[in-house]
């Protein structure tokens, strides 16, 4: 599968070899990432003690992009808490599922709660276990 958005969860299952990492692996090329995800995911190395040299040398050996927030993306977000608050996203989480919305790319994520809304939103949801 190409053209996907990675969820903190799903980039971390790869990264820490739990299961369905084995199908972010496989998702890499053409894969994207938030910059808000991606900060879920240094801020999980960071509070393990991780020191930013190495976390930027992990990170930065993935073939993954990086988009960066916009006004427009924020405003998306921000409009999704309405919609999802009965499953208590984060910001990180509505980040995630309006990046994949605008993009028009499934999302790969651990969080199953996603699946009860994804299709109201258009957007589809690959859960990776």
């Amino acid at each position: 599968m190409t053209g996907v958005v990675l969820d903190a969860s799903a980039l971390l299952a790869m990264l820490l070899d739990e299961a369905g990492g084995d199908r972010v692996a496989a998702s890499l090329d053409d894969a994207i990432i938030g910059s808000v995800n991606y900060a879920e995911v240094v801020s999980h190395y960071a509070k393990l003690g991780a020191k930013r040299h190495d976390i930027e040398q992990m990170l930065n050996a993935l073939p993954i992009r990086i988009v960066d927030s916009d006004q427009p993306l924020a405003m998306d977000s921000g409009m999704l808490r309405y919609q999802t608050r009965s499953a208590g996203l984060s910001l990180g989480d509505r980040f995630c599922l309006a990046l994949a919305r605008r993009e028009n790319r499934p999302v790969l994520t651990a969080d199953r709660p996603w699946e009860a809304f994804a299709k109201s939103l258009g957007i589809t949801i690959v859960l990776i276990r």
